[in-house]
This record gives C-alpha cells, sequence and structure tokens, in this order.
C-alpha cells in the first residue's frame, strides 16, 4: 500500500444531504462534517479496564464551557477503500478498528439506494492480556438542521424487537422547501439504530452528558425530556453504549447504523418523488430491518467489491490511480440521488456542488458517465431523462439542449441565467447529450433509449451541424476565464456529437446518418488546419501559436471507434502537455494556472504507454495527499499552489474512471463485475 493522505475522508455517503467527511490526518484531530465544511458531529469513545480514551471527534463543543478532552487512543492507520473506509487505533493494550462503509454497488439499485451506512467496530487484545471494553458512539442534532437555531425533537423506537432505533428531526419539516448549493437538510429524521441486546444501551442526551461520560464512564439511563429545542447550547445527541465484555487476542466485532429518512427525495416538475428504495412501498422500518439483516451478506459484498476494483484500477494505471479512484467512486456516487418516477423508471439526479446547487446539470453528468458505463449504464439514462423530459415541454424555448432541471432538490425547470440566451451553452449541452447517448447505445449494446428520444437528438445534431464547427462566443463548462469564441476544444466536441448521431442512426438502421458523418469527416480535417499550431493545437482558432488546451473532448473520439482525428493529433497534444506541466499537474489552458482534474485524466487515458499515463496522473495524486484545502476531493484547483479555487465533493470525479472503459462489449463488462 502506498502512503496516501486524502484532503478529507469519507465516512457517510449516501446522497448530497445525508454526506459527512473527517477532514483531518487523525479521525480525533476534528469534528466530522458535512462536505459543505458545517459541523455534522460523531464522537467516539472507547473505556478499556474503565479507562476512557477518545477515538474520533471532539467531546466539547460549546464555546462557553472548556472541555477536558479525554487522551486519544493512537491512530496507527487509515485505508480508504472504494466502499469502504477503515481507521486502526492502539493503546492500553487493545487494538481497535472502525470500518465505514456504505454499499454503494451500482449493479444492485435498491441497495445503492438505501440511507444507510454500517459502522463496525472491531476489538481485540494485543499484549497477551485480557480487557473489558466498551465502546460509546453518537451523533449529534447537527445532522437534520440547516441551522443552529432550528427546533429538534426526537424518539425511541423498538423495530420488530431486533433493533433500538434513536430518531430526531425538525419540529418544522418544511419537506423539499429549501433549494441552493451551500444546504443542509432540515426535513425528514435522523437514525441511530442498533441491536437490540442486553449488551447495548441507547440514549437520547445532550453535549453536557456527553462531557460527563468522558470523565465518568457512565451513561444516562433515560431520554433527556427537554424537547422539542434548538441545536444551540447543550446540544441534543443520540447516542449508544456497546458492551463488548472481555477482549483477548481474537477479535470481537459490533455494529451500529446510522440512516436518513428523508420522506420525499426531489420535487419533480412539481411532484415529490420518493428515494429509489421506496418504489414498492417499503416502510423506512422496514427497510433498517432488511439492512440489519443482510449486514454479514453486504459487507462480504462489499469487501469483494474493494478488492477487484482496487485490483483492477491498479493494473489499468498504477497504485497511485488505484489510491485516486478509491477515494473518489463514494463521491462520484454521493453527489446525486436515485428516485423512481411515476412510471417506475430511474431517474439519477446529480447536485451541482459548491457551484450553483444546480440539479441534474449536463455538463456535470457528461464528465461523471465514465464510471456508470463501466458499472451501469441504466444510471447515465437515468441522468437524462430528466433533461428529454424538460426539453420536450413547452417551457422549453430553444433549439438546443438545456443546462440543467432547476436547483436541487426541485426539478422543476432550468433557472440557470434566468434563461436568457447570452447564459445558455447551446453547443457544448448539445454535443454532451448526443455523446451520452451514444455512450450508453455502445456500453448497453442497445439502441432503444435513443429512438425514444430521437426526435430531440436529431434537432440537436442539426444544431451542430449548423453551428459547431467554429462556435460563436457563447458559454462552454470552463467558462472560468470568460467567454471564448472560435473555442477549438469546444469544436471537437460538436464535431463528435455529430458522429455520435451517424452512429446512432446507423445502429437504428436509418440512411440519413451518412450525411452526418460525412460531414464530421469533413469537418475534423478543417478543424486540423484551422487549430494547428505545428507542435500542438491552439485554443481558439484565431489566437495566437502560443495559446493552448487540453482537448479532452477526443477522448471519445477513441472510445466510441468514430476515428475522425488521426493518431497523430493526440500525439502531438499530449507531448505538448508534458511541456507544461506544474507541480501538481498540468493548467487546463494557457490562460490560467489552474487545472480541472477530470479532464486532466481523459487527456492522460489517451496515452500510449501506462508509463505516460502514471506520469501525467501523479501529480493529481501529489495534489489530493499534499493540498492545504481540506475537503471532499475539488475538481478546480491551482496547479502551483495545490489550493482549491472553488468546486467540492462533485459528480464529475466519476470521469476519473475512464481508463476502466475500453471497447468491451456490454456482456464482458457484466462479466467482470
Amino acid at each position: 500500500m502506498t502512503t496516501f493522505r486524502p484532503p478529507s475522508v469519507p465516512l457517510i455517503t449516501v446522497d448530497p444531504y445525508f454526506s459527512v467527511w473527517s477532514a483531518a490526518d487523525h479521525l480525533y484531530d476534528d469534528t466530522t462534517r458535512h462536505w459543505t465544511n458545517h459541523p455534522q458531529g460523531m464522537v467516539g469513545m472507547i473505556a478499556i479496564d474503565g479507562k476512557i480514551r477518545r477515538f474520533m471527534g471532539k467531546i466539547g463543543i460549546r464555546e462557553d464551557a472548556a472541555v477536558d478532552e479525554p487522551d486519544a487512543l493512537m491512530q496507527t492507520n487509515l485505508t480508504v477503500e472504494p466502499v469502504t473506509t477503515r481507521y486502526t487505533f492502539e493503546g492500553e493494550g487493545i487494538e481497535l478498528e472502525v470500518h465505514f462503509t456504505t454499499p454503494l454497488l451500482l449493479d444492485d439499485l435498491e441497495l445503492l439506494s438505501r440511507p444507510v451506512t454500517y459502522v463496525t467496530f472491531h476489538v481485540r487484545a494485543i499484549d497477551g492480556q485480557g480487557h473489558h471494553v466498551k465502546i460509546y458512539f453518537d451523533v449529534t442534532g447537527e445532522w437534520c438542521v440547516h441551522s443552529p437555531d432550528q427546533q429538534v425533537t426526537w424518539a425511541s423506537h423498538v423495530i420488530n424487537e431486533q433493533l433500538h432505533a434513536l430518531s430526531m428531526g425538525t419540529v418544522e419539516q418544511p419537506v423539499l422547501k429549501r433549494a441552493g448549493d451551500d444546504t443542509r437538510i432540515d426535513w425528514g429524521h435522523m437514525y441511530l439504530v442498533v441491536q437490540q441486546t442486553s449488551q447495548s444501551h441507547s440514549v437520547i442526551h445532550s453535549v453536557s452528558s456527553r462531557e460527563q461520560y468522558a470523565r465518568t464512564g457512565r451513561l444516562k439511563t433515560e431520554d433527556d425530556s427537554r424537547k422539542p429545542r434548538s441545536i444551540t447550547g447543550d446540544m441534543p445527541v443520540m447516542a449508544t453504549e456497546m458492551d463488548m465484555g472481555s477482549i483477548h487476542k481474537e477479535s470481537a466485532s459490533r455494529y451500529l447504523m446510522l440512516a436518513y429518512d428523508d420522506i420525499h427525495a426531489i420535487e419533480y416538475f412539481h411532484k415529490p418523488l420518493n428515494a429509489y428504495w421506496k418504489k414498492d412501498g417499503v416502510t423506512f422500518h422496514a427497510m433498517l430491518a432488511k439492512a440489519a439483516e443482510q449486514y454479514e451478506e453486504i459487507v462480504q459484498r462489499c469487501n469483494r467489491f474493494n478488492q477487484e476494483l482496487l485490483a483492477e484500477s491498479q493494473a489499468a494505471g498504477g497504485k497511485q490511480y488505484r489510491d485516486i479512484l478509491a477515494l473518489t467512486y463514494r463521491q462520484a456516487i454521493a453527489a446525486h440521488k436515485l428516485v423512481a418516477d411515476e412510471a417506475g423508471e430511474v431517474l439519477f439526479f446529480s447536485k451541482e456542488n459548491f457551484s450553483n446547487g444546480c440539479i441534474a446539470t449536463v455538463d456535470v453528468s457528461y464528465p461523471s458517465i465514465p464510471l456508470f458505463l463501466r458499472y451501469n449504464p441504466e444510471l447515465v439514462k437515468g441522468m437524462m431523462r430528466p433533461i428529454y423530459r424538460y426539453a420536450e415541454s413547452t417551457d422549453w424555448t430553444f433549439d438546443f439542449a438545456p443546462h440543467d432541471v432547476g436547483t436541487y432538490p426541485q426539478a422543476n425547470g432550468q433557472v440557470y441565467g434566468e434563461n436568457k440566451l447570452e447564459y445558455q451553452m447551446p453547443i457544448e449541452e448539445c454535443g454532451n447529450m448526443l455523446l451520452m447517448a451514444a455512450a450508453v447505445c455502445k456500453y448497453e449494446q442497445q439502441v432503444e433509449f435513443a429512438r425514444e428520444h430521437w426526435g430531440l437528438l436529431t434537432a440537436w445534431a442539426s444544431y451542430l451541424l449548423q453551428h459547431g464547427l467554429d462556435p460563436d462566443n457563447q458559454l462552454c463548462t470552463d467558462d472560468f476565464a470568460g467567454h471564448l469564441a472560435h473555442n477549438a476544444n469546444l469544436s471537437i466536441k460538436a464535431i463528435l456529437g455529430i458522429a455520435a448521431y451517424a452512429y446512432m442512426s446507423a445502429e437504428l438502421g436509418l440512411t440519413d446518418g451518412v450525411v452526418y458523418r460525412e460531414a464530421a469527416e469533413k469537418m475534423a480535417d478543417e478543424w486540423a488546419s484551422m487549430a494547428n499550431a505545428e507542435d500542438h493545437y491552439k485554443l481558439t482558432f484565431d489566437s495566437s501559436n502560443e495559446s493552448w488546451s487540453m482537448k479532452y473532448n477526443l477522448v471519445w473520439d477513441r472510445l466510441l471507434d468514430f476515428n475522425l482525428f488521426p493518431k497523430e493529433v493526440y500525439a502531438k497534444e499530449l507531448a505538448y502537455y508534458q511541456l507544461k506541466q506544474n507541480r501538481y499537474g498540468i493548467p487546463l489552458d494557457s490562460r490560467e494556472t489552474y487545472t480541472k482534474s477530470d479532464w486532466l485524466v481523459w487527456c492522460a487515458s489517451m496515452s500510449e504507454t501506462q508509463a505516460q499515463f502514471e506520469q501525467m496522473i501523479s501529480p493529481l495524486w501529489d495534489f489530493m495527499n499534499e493540498t492545504s484545502s481540506r475537503v471532499p476531493v475539488t475538481d478546480w484547483y491551482d496547479t502551483i499552489t495545490g489550493k482549491q479555487l472553488n468546486f467540492q465533493n462533485r459528480s464529475v470525479v466519476g470521469g476519473f474512471f475512464i481508463p476502466l472503459l475500453t471497447t468491451a462489449s456490454a456482456s464482458d463488462q457484466h462479466e467482470n463485475r
């Protein structure tokens, strides 16, 4: 294993609301945080022969009270795997392992959608002696509010006489009312769930009671009755204590579940939709019972998947590439919400995190799709369905593809740029939707999804045919340094979008695709002349030969077997990029020193050798390992300073998985799962 320090460590990774991370080197260095950086605290303590030691979070959170934090049980290891984070601690003669497992297995949509993370504790003696051990674990009321002034209330439940569940939520319950970017859920209920045994005791108490436990090792026996109240001051806390008994060299283990019942998940054209796991009418408590019943099986499946993806990614790109995918797998998925529409079809909504909070953004979906094409193309279809529905409605008046369908969690229609023409991304989004549609056809090996929306795809291909070769002044996904006219990389997207339409036409047995294929071939030839700058290709057709940009859109020419651009184009570009590489990677283009890491990996994936690929992505590993920006992986950072510019916890890191895509058939893909 490499020694890899993630900028932030995934702990609970279910969806854009239920997402908590540790932004520290050790699990006890700081409070745990929602991906928006706001505290959503968890505390873990262990009593070893009566001595209290801390392994997670901070005991005291009140500014008006100084708290003597118990000594930490020393963290000796951290390993981040695709669906599991493993911490190891040692002290007082014992070893403690704490595993956070969120079973985001993409070929099992019901399991993928369950809002449950398992936290497992393994304890063993390492000094040859016997020790009596208890585990204390809690979560705060911060998990179910947007702001600290909101009033919360709580309850205790016994489920099937097997599970003891504590729940907490706001009094107000404004379901689906709050939309925006830097937001936390303030409806539904947070759950802490343990097996109902004589060895465990769960209680809803407060931060002051937690502080008392840290001093005395004694947990309150009755729930706090001071409700409802806000989480300011003596914050309410859901806690459990597990008595592990006498521990020797054989490992003993217990687990708990953290879960969130969001009631309704998404507002879809003014109708509330539920999370996918609810589509057959299963209740939240029944789902929890099933999650507990399947615990052993699910953990085994997760361990198996972890090992398969770690091995595949290391074979594809080396140890550093393996580390990158292990860290970003859960992030890519949990920046989405999986729901079913009225007809039971899959909808997979992204949230544009730390950008503008848009939902189902096309140019966020496009970079993310490699992961989902690799494991389940149905989820790419789930990204596209809301865009198709909106574009087919009378509310969308343009002849090109929309940018999004609203602001998360309200998917009621685009709000980006107030729908003014100058804020649209016509060529960007038409090209994205056509390439996504073609990719689904190829990796699913069937074309029916394209047939269902052929009218829109034809209109968008026609738009690119008219406007795509030499784009006028307009927004694109890389607009950080301003609008560009005559954008060479955007032109590639248009050309490949036209080729994608031709490919789908042929798969459907339609003859009109021939015209589009011939046009794409002609445009590719013209592009090579218009963008030529001798040893590379320019940023814009009208800029100087010193200008340049990452031509990441070229990757689909190979992946989809269009073969419009000669190999020399790829080779020339990649050789030039390596001349421009800074400490933390290749800049996006010649205007600034920042990069987009998803595009960096796409370019690296076009390397002729694995050695070249590893040389290009090694600075990305260094960035993650060394950046002072301790947030869930950002895809927009400076290649010299290694500092985040904006964006974090976005789904676009799914693009890092592009080297795992090959021209293998869908059946091969399924056999490799």
